[in-house]
């Protein structure tokens, strides 16, 4: 399963990629403007220090300008990926920028008929957003399963990328049901590196050494 990371804080990225796990990163116009500076300027530094799909927003909601502002995304850098809302613009959007070339996350999805209409309209990846479904007492993961299984039932390649991932549990249940990807905030990257009975460990064995060298 590929990692991704849900940010686009420059420092947050370079700390997320020194652990070597790092395979792409998502962005949205939340995040975009959170950081200081120019957002191209931000999306170029981003794609220069991952090697992997940059996925980059379009605000548009009707399908010809989403095309326009996709070909000017586009042109920032080789890695950038293109965000589309999965919405009926969206997926005529989609149609269009894959003959053309341009790589698609069709994004905000909830529901695996949303995922089946991305991936007969030629989206690259398919996110969706389970921690938003969870806040509504619907069970995310629920949704990812199901798109997993209708993409294995008849081949589909568009990519499974689990978004909105709020905790390490997502984490695990995506890799569990064979997603492709998984994308969560930097936060949640520290929760899955770190555990306390591994510092426990660690601890002890100090302390062990400790006494093995006053010996």
């Amino acid at each position: 399963m590929k990692v991704f990371i849900d940010t686009a804080n420059i420092d947050e990225i370079k700390r997320a990629a020194e652990l070597g796990l790092l395979d792409g990163v998502t962005t949205n116009p939340t995040l975009l403007s959170r950081e200081k500076g120019n957002f191209r300027d931000n999306l170029k530094s981003i794609c220069e220090i991952v090697d992997g799909p940059v996925s980059a927003e379009v605000t548009a909601l009707d399908a010809d300008n989403m095309v326009l502002q996709a070909e000017d995304l586009s042109r920032i850098h080789k890695n950038i990926v293109i965000k589309i809302p999965s919405t009926r613009d969206g997926l005529i959007a989609t149609k269009q920028l894959k003959g053309k070339g341009i790589r698609v996350n069709m994004t905000l999805c909830f529901s695996p008929l949303q995922a089946l209409l991305a991936a007969k309209a030629g989206a690259t990846f398919i996110s969706p957003f389970v921690g938003r479904l969870d806040d509504v007492s619907h069970v995310g993961m629920e949704v990812v399963e199901q798109i997993i299984q209708i993409y294995e039932n008849y081949g589909y390649e568009t990519e499974v990328l689990v978004a909105s991932v709020r905790n390490p549990l997502h984490v695990v249940e995506a890799a569990l049901m064979g997603a492709d990807i998984v994308t969560m905030p930097f936060k949640v990257i520290e929760q899955i590196v770190k555990h306390p009975l591994t510092d426990v460990g660690i601890k002890k064995f100090l302390a062990d050494w400790e006494k093995v060298k006053k010996d």
